[in-house]
């Protein structure tokens, strides 16, 4: 492990991994593996993929509901084709008990019907009186891909007014999630922001993960986070010591919204949990 953060930033990042929210795959194992492995005081994310479509996700979502977690599946705006079809994925969520619910655009090359980003697709919410008690959008410390970063900063600003947090996309460089997180709050947003960070993983793992996605979804996902796949195919892995020691000093800080940690665990659950607990017992 790396070294210790210093006593005064100590409790904060205490209290972020303590409260830290976990992204899940929605794979056929997943279930059984949270119910094993994830204590119900840990929100969860369920993606979406191309692959396995939004029932998978929302289908999900709703079991582990039932299994007391909060969780909360991806929305991919470009995967929904119309007000209908959204009004009934609200609708069945409410219904379940889902209160929380991470709206992104997707990487879906052309929408499947009405909602081009996410923003369309929280103002269509509203405007159907569909009140979830949070409600998550996207951010991205080292840019977007495919969109300029002029257009991703117009689109943050426009949707965090109907959102309760932000979770950024992963960012292994502290200083970058940081200093994107300081020039937002200079700018007067304060929407908290939960710092995306990836769980410890193997390599077999993330091979085995990819491999699940699909082809197509594979190829954009290591497009997007190629940094990412080269510091997990280390002999041993990836272990997120040196980015959350990074990051502890700032978690809670008042020149940025930095709040919590999002874990990115591609469903090796119980190495990510050891993970997190090892890390408790250092700082309590």
């Amino acid at each position: 492990m790396s070294p210790q953060p210093s006593a005064p930033h100590r409790d904060a990042l205490a209290g972020a991994l303590r409260n830290a929210s976990y992204e899940v795959l929605p794979f056929r194992s997943t279930e059984d593996k949270v119910l094993a492995h994830v204590p119900p005081t840990v929100p969860l994310t369920v993606t979406a993929t191309e692959a396995k479509g939004l029932e998978a996700t929302v289908e999900l979502a709703v079991r582990l509901g039932k299994n007391g977690y909060q969780a909360a599946p991806h929305l991919p705006a470009r995967l929904v084709r119309d007000r209908a079809e959204l009004d009934d994925i609200a609708a069945r969520l409410l219904e379940s008990g889902i209160e929380r619910i991470f709206v992104i655009g997707g990487d879906a090359a052309e929408p499947a019907g009405d909602f081009p980003d996410a923003e369309s697709l929280l103002i269509a919410l509203a405007e159907a009186g569909h009140s979830f008690r949070n409600v998550g959008i996207a951010g991205y410390p080292e840019g977007h891909g495919r969109l300029p970063d002029t257009v991703i900063d117009d689109a943050l600003r426009a949707k965090a007014g109907r959102a309760h947090e932000i979770i950024t996309q992963l960012c292994f460089d502290p200083a970058t999630t940081i200093g994107w997180a300081r020039r937002l709050h200079a700018e007067g947003l304060r929407t908290p922001i939960r710092v995306g960070v990836p769980g410890s993983i193997n390599r077999q793992k993330l091979i085995r993960v990819s491999a699940s996605l699909g082809l197509g979804q594979s190829a954009r996902f290591l497009r997007k986070q190629s940094a990412m796949f080269w510091r997990f195919f280390l002999p041993r892995g990836y272990r997120p010591d040196t980015l959350i020691a990074g990051l502890a000093e700032q978690i809670g800080s008042s020149d940025n919204a930095l709040a919590g940690i999002h874990v990115f665990t591609f469903n090796d659950l119980a190495n990510t949990e050891r993970w997190r607990q090892r890390w408790l017992a250092r700082l309590t």
